[in-house]
């Protein structure tokens, strides 16, 4: 059914409603890819401006990505805009495949939209990496200048140790000149010394000569003979004399004797043949008794009473036959190991008060 549509004339209420459907959606992707181109641009500018500004680039870099976001979802919107109005306008096939392409063009658009908010992404790392490396640069000056500042230091006390060494090797030198006139010094008195020592060398030659003319006259010097007759030629150790020879004892009537002196003068005595015990220096014998022996009192050898026997070989030996008489002392006790006999004609007295025992 037609329907009147003012000056226009009349037309077909389907074919009407599907062109008009299909010119909205044809608007609403030209507005559409619109949009993109204009955040596509916008994503440009700020890829370019991210050069110079890093904050800018990644607030840019944002704005562009989430353009290009509305932009990928107002190219789906689109396209299923198209769809629709290609299912809708199967008879405007030809307005429908041109909105069709209108939303390809569209969505190339997103994509060129993404592709520039990618270039910004990437545009905002080198300008993290440059600002990373600017600062890596700023450490190094830094370090750098350190080092200057220590190389300075190091200057500074290499030109203090130099004045220093400077100094020393100044004194070194003073000391040098001083050690110099010293030795000229030394060398001086050495000349002195070795004169002097020539001079004491002929000195010495001279007393030597002089000392071997005197021994040689002393050697040769014999005192005058007349009224020594009988002495000896002596010395003492300066003068050569004569002295008196110190003769012996008349030996008449001395056969048999000795030749001694006290200490004064010589004389001759009789020699003992047959001493006495108490003829030794050391042994005083005072009425000795039967039974006694020679004991030591501290001072010098006495006749007493012999103490106790004693052996370090844990034993005693003893003959087993009395051979000659034997008198037990006063006062004292006799032991024999047994058995033991008494030769014929030999006793053995036993005092008064003792004992003799054989075990």
């Amino acid at each position: 059914m037609a329907i009147y549509r003012g000056s226009g004339g009349s037309g077909d209420a389907t074919n009407d409603a599907s062109i008009s459907a299909v010119t909205a959606l044809t608007v609403r992707a030209e507005d559409a890819a619109d949009a993109a181109e204009g955040s596509a641009t916008a994503a440009a500018g700020s890829a370019n401006t991210a050069s110079g500004y890093v904050a800018t680039v990644a607030a840019s870099a944002t704005a562009a990505a989430t353009s290009a976001t509305d932009s990928a979802n107002s190219a789906t919107a689109s396209a299923s805009s198209a769809s629709t109005a290609s299912t809708q306008a199967t008879n405007a096939a030809t307005s429908a495949s041109s909105a069709a392409t209108s939303a390809t063009d569209s969505a190339n658009s997103a994509t060129a939209s993404a592709n520039s908010a990618t270039a910004s992404a990437s545009s905002a790392t080198d300008a993290q990496t440059a600002q990373t490396a600017a600062e890596t640069a700023e450490t190094n000056a830094a370090t750098s200048a350190s080092n200057a500042s220590t190389s300075a230091s190091n200057a500074a006390t290499s030109a203090s140790t130099a004045t220093t060494q400077a100094t020393n090797a100044s004194n070194s030198a003073t000391a040098a000149a001083t050690s110099a006139t010293n030795a000229g010094t030394s060398e001086t008195n050495a000349a002195n010394s070795a004169s002097a020592a020539s001079t004491s060398a002929t000195n010495a030659a001279t007393s030597a000569t002089d000392a071997a003319a005197s021994a040689t006259l002393a050697a040769t010097y014999t005192p005058d003979q007349i009224g020594h007759s009988g002495e000896f030629l002596t010395t003492d150790g300066s003068v050569t004399s004569w002295a008196a020879v110190d003769a012996l004892p008349s030996q008449t009537g001395n056969s048999g004797k000795y030749l001694t002196t006290d200490g004064t003068d010589a004389s001759w005595a009789v020699v003992n043949v047959t001493p006495a015990l108490d003829d030794l220096s050391d042994v005083t014998i005072t009425t000795p008794s039967s039974g006694e022996g020679i004991v030591y009192n501290g001072s010098a050898w006495v006749n007493g009473t012999v103490g106790g026997n004693t052996t370090t070989s844990g034993l005693y030996e003893m003959a087993n036959a009395i051979t000659t008489d034997y008198t037990i002392g006063t006062g004292n006790n006799a032991l024999s190991a047994g058995p033991i006999s008494i030769n014929s004609g030999v006793s053995v007295t036993i005092p008064s008060g003792s004992r003799w025992a054989i075990v």
